[in-house]
């Protein structure tokens, strides 16, 4: 590579970093502390399990309700507290759908609710955190890590409300928590996603 292009090819570089870094996410820092509460129509939690060792299928958890707690400059002092209708799940099959809420999958109607309370946050980097907590599902509860990015804040132009986002990860095993029905043929590993996001209370 001659001189000239190796100085061209810095330059590029240079200026996508300027570009990239000019429209990545504010700092952390920056977004207003304070009580939020869970804006359940761009809210959804989504799950993926093994399906006979074919796919990976998943479905979709919506009508998130709860509250965030947040300390941007001392994010270790927030706190979340959401709660996931269990009737609310749909997949791509209108009648696993309907098996989903029976009683021996989730059973929706005596276990109406799936609830995650955090103890603990703990960053992890710039805009990350893991946040350890506390998930009860069919009535079972167990400790569960969600590990969690920063994605952006500010007004949102349609109603005008702070608003603040993040997206999560974390693993269950449906076993423990009761719910056996088809193991192993269908996994036990249950991929939790999460796309969260929060108005501040006014």
């Amino acid at each position: 590579m001659t001189s000239m292009t190796s100085r061209l090819a810095i330059a590029t570089l240079g200026l996508a970093l300027s570009v990239s870094a000019a429209h990545a996410a504010p700092a952390f820092p920056s977004v207003e502390s304070g009580h939020y509460a869970v804006e359940p129509g761009h809210t959804q939690v989504t799950f993926s399990v093994l399906h006979i060792g074919f796919t990976n299928y998943s479905g979709l958890f919506s009508n998130v309700s709860g509250s965030l707690d947040l300390n941007s400059a001392h994010p270790e002092k927030s706190k979340l507290d959401v709660t996931i209708p269990v009737s609310s799940v749909q997949t791509t099959s209108s009648v696993l759908t309907g098996e989903l809420k029976e009683a021996n999958w989730l059973d929706a109607t005596q276990f109406p609710n799936a609830t995650f309370v955090s103890t603990q946050v703990v960053p992890t980097g710039k805009g990350t955190a893991d946040i350890k907590g506390n998930f009860t599902l069919h009535g079972v509860t167990k400790p569960v890590t969600l590990h969690a990015r920063y994605i952006g804040s500010g007004v949102n132009p349609l109603d005008k409300a702070y608003t603040v986002g993040f997206e999560a990860t974390g693993t269950i095993q449906r076993s423990q928590y009761g719910i056996k029905t088809y193991l192993p043929m269908i996994g036990d590993d249950v991929t939790l996603s999460i796309a969260g996001a929060f108005e501040k209370a006014k």
